[in-house]
């Protein structure tokens, strides 16, 4: 890719090296409060993660398709490129180590981080290529304008709709609904079914970015700064009638997550592609391979807890026996652990990055 800007390359990679980090930690029972979820309602750093990755692949797409014609080839290898992720994610959700390595059907989840970013990426490319930014922008505010209207007035089998998870929550209830057992919880799946539509309109934004930053627009970095404070604002006041959730994918979350996407990617727009400095190199390793690497950090971290050493799992065995220590806390043992991974992976992505191998989902 030609002209490439550095910060969108450094953004991708952090995104990544945090989504490993916060998904990877010695273990769940004593972890720092901001590398877990919110439990429901309002947002951690940690709920940044996965919005941000949506919203660079937004990003991503301009730089991608901005020379493209819509046409069936174009079209052709947009889909490959969705159903691998989507297989990927599948793949994911199937493997156990019995024989014949797939667990069985009732049991498969469906929904998954790798899925949904599959899905978003297709309609989002698809979109991109045939409208004009002014029309994508129309489209995202439909698209949260919609989902609002539909998670609060649409009831549930005659109860009114509520968005605590209840029954009668209309994104866990259609969840439930389509995939049945196939969900992540047994009511309800943060990458299910009606919550992709907002997460297309994160990607949406992400592009809305991409377009200023390959624009000949003056003081880029002001006006992202700018819009992300707009965004960061009306994500805020939504909040009052639309919580914050990143469970839901609401409204305002998007817009509260692409402000800070917009604000962050802001500043390191304008200390390297501005002001020259140069940093963050590890991050742009992992950026180069950002899937791979997120699918391998997932299925190994899968695998070392399905094999079993005595009463634990390699993974428990590991961190017991090299992290856990009468002078740490628990909390630090377990950030430690998954710090120890992320370095794996980076080093992983460096020594990839320097053999010019890059594998292209």
């Amino acid at each position: 890719m030609k002209d490439r800007i550095l910060s969108v390359d450094i953004f991708r990679g952090a995104t990544i090296i945090l989504m490993i980090l916060v998904n990877t930690p010695g273990t769940w029972a004593s972890v720092y409060a901001p590398f877990l979820h919110a439990k429901w309602h309002g947002y951690t750093p940690t709920d940044l993660v996965f919005p941000f990755f949506l919203f660079i692949v937004g990003t991503s797409i301009v730089f991608a398709y901005k020379n493209k014609v819509a046409d069936a080839g174009t079209y052709k290898k947009i889909t490959i490129r969705a159903l691998k992720l989507i297989g990927l994610g599948l793949f994911l959700g199937a493997f156990t180590l019995s024989f014949p390595f797939i667990k069985d059907f009732a049991d498969i989840r469906f929904p998954g981080v790798l899925q949904r970013i599959g899905v978003v990426f297709f309609f989002a490319s698809i979109l991109f290529l045939n409208f004009n930014w002014k029309t994508l922008i129309a489209i995202a505010i439909f698209l949260l304008i919609g989902y609002w209207v539909l998670m609060t007035a649409i009831p549930v089998e005659g109860v009114a709709s509520t968005l605590e998870r209840a029954p009668n929550n209309f994104a866990n209830w259609m969840d439930v609904k389509v995939f049945g057992t196939h969900n992540y919880k047994a009511d309800y799946d943060p990458e299910g079914l009606l919550s992709t539509i907002p997460s297309i309109a994160s990607s949406l934004l992400g592009i809305f970015t991409g377009l200023i930053l390959t624009s000949k627009q003056e003081k880029k970095a002001t006006i992202l700064m700018g819009i992300g404070g707009a965004l960061l604002i009306i994500g805020h006041v939504w909040d009052i009638f639309f919580p914050i959730n990143k469970a839901l994918w609401s409204s305002s979350f998007v817009l509260v997550t692409a402000g800070w996407a917009n604000l962050i990617l802001a500043f390191i727009y304008y200390l390297m592609d501005v002001k020259g400095f140069k940093f963050g190199s590890i991050f742009r390793y992992a950026g180069a391979n950002a899937i791979i690497l997120y699918f391998m950090s997932s299925f190994i971290s899968k695998l070392m807890g399905m094999i079993k050493v005595g009463e634990t799992s390699l993974h428990g065995w590991l961190f017991d026996s090299v992290y856990v220590h009468d002078f740490m806390t628990m909390q630090l043992s377990s950030l430690l652990y998954g710090l120890t991974v992320v370095a794996f992976y980076v080093l992983l992505a460096y020594i990839l990055y320097q053999r010019k191998i890059f594998f292209k989902v």
